[in-house]
């Protein structure tokens, strides 16, 4: 049998996402985890999780006591006035590089699982040494999109990639985009999708296509989204004479949404909200008829995800992972990116649809969903990706 792991998971804060939290809640059931990051205390702790904290940017004299007590513990007292040094010449960040590096030596882990691109810099001695080896997860903006708007970060990704033991990839879609910048026939690269505490997310019995119809998106405010697409969406709706509310949650604030649709002259029926808590965001989609996903690319978007297993049907762009989740009239809806004639079709078809066809996709996408993003294959997928690169690692060594 696999021996235990200690599995160090590192984002850069303690303010982990939902899919970090699920992960780590599941390894220690087996394994020694823990999360560094530069905070000094977290609200809502994983039980049995070992936080770490390597220096808080908020207080200047936490950080101090931070510093000073990783010293402290490491016994590397050698290091006591270069340290004392850099505390009054405010030298903060590489301080904060001392604290993980002596953290690192004090746990001596099996592996160190990164999950952005953005927190490499902070690890680049550590992949070349070669140590320790290093899983990189393949998920979001820095993994989608950045590299191929931002020639400096390719650059850089494809220097180091190269150094990383394995890649976790949370859909086909973004590990091909992953290859774009590095491939090997020896490239440990393994697809696993993010996994729901489905036990908890309530399959919702009594939707109703309500009259006006209930749209919502949810997400921040950036051009990836396609929200100005959704939005003439909403203008060919409304000359239509189709009635309908549209809510996205995230868009509050923006004024480049905000213009829009005071421009389109959707004040009436567009509402941009601020984010919301998970309860929160449930609740809304259980009391909507159709989720909008109008983005121009994607991983696996965890809305689409939510709303599938709560039985809010979609209606989604084509575009990266998606066609790995929606099947075309099956479980939902795919329509191109950048195109909102193609999406107000969609929305008019839907509402032209039988009720009992509507609740068969409903039924489709929740089951689709219980196969697909469970919890339980989401661990057993990442032990399988660290026990594989361990293995690999130690066959290398002999």
């Amino acid at each position: 049998m696999p021996k235990n792991l200690k599995i160090i998971i590192f984002d850069g804060s303690f303010k982990t996402t939902p899919f970090i939290n699920r992960l780590a809640k599941g390894l220690v059931l087996n394994h020694e985890v823990y999360i560094l990051g530069f905070n000094e205390k977290i609200s809502q702790p994983v039980a049995g999780i070992t936080y770490i904290s390597l220096g808080s940017n908020q207080s200047k004299l936490k950080f101090t006591g931070t510093t000073l007590s990783k010293l402290l513990q490491s016994k590397k007292f050698n290091l006591l006035f270069p340290t004392l040094r850099k505390l009054i010449q405010g030298k903060r960040q590489e301080l904060q590089q001392q604290n993980l590096d002596l953290a690192l030596k004090n746990i001596s882990p099996d592996i160190i699982h990164l999950q952005w691109p953005s927190v490499i810099p902070w690890f680049e001695e550590v992949l070349l040494k070669q140590e320790i080896p290093v899983i990189l997860s393949q998920r979001g903006f820095h993994s989608n999109v950045r590299p191929f708007v931002d020639e400096a970060n390719f650059e850089y990704l494809k220097k180091w990639y190269p150094k990383m033991a394995g890649f976790h990839s949370v859909s086909k879609a973004i590990a091909a985009n992953g290859n774009k910048i590095w491939t090997s026939p020896k490239k440990i690269d393994k697809v696993i999708y993010t996994g729901l505490p489905l036990q908890e997310i309530s399959f919702s019995e009594n939707y109703m296509r309500s009259i006006p119809l209930k749209l919502l998106s949810i997400g921040r405010a950036h051009w990836i989204k396609g929200y100005d697409y959704a939005l003439h969406t909403c203008k060919q709706l409304k000359e239509k004479n189709i009635p309908f509310l549209y809510t996205i949650i995230g868009g509050a604030g923006d004024e480049e949404l905000q213009f829009l649709v005071a421009d389109l002259g959707l004040e009436d029926c567009v509402f941009l909200e601020n984010r919301k808590s998970q309860k929160e965001v449930f609740k809304l989609m259980a009391e909507a008829a159709l989720l909008l996903m109008p983005s121009l690319d994607e991983g696996i978007p965890n809305v689409v995800v939510e709303a599938m297993a709560i039985g809010l049907p979609v209606i989604s762009t084509d575009c990266g992972g998606v066609p790995e989740l929606i099947e075309e009239g099956v479980n939902g809806w795919m329509v191109p990116t950048r195109k909102p004639e193609a999406i107000a079709a969609a929305i008019i078809h839907f509402m032209e649809l039988p009720l009992d066809m509507i609740e068969k996709v409903r039924i489709e996408a929740r089951r689709k969903v219980e196969q697909q993003h469970n919890e339980a294959q989401m661990v057993l997928g990442m032990e399988e990706l660290y026990y594989e690169v361990r293995s690999t690692k130690l066959e290398v060594r002999s």
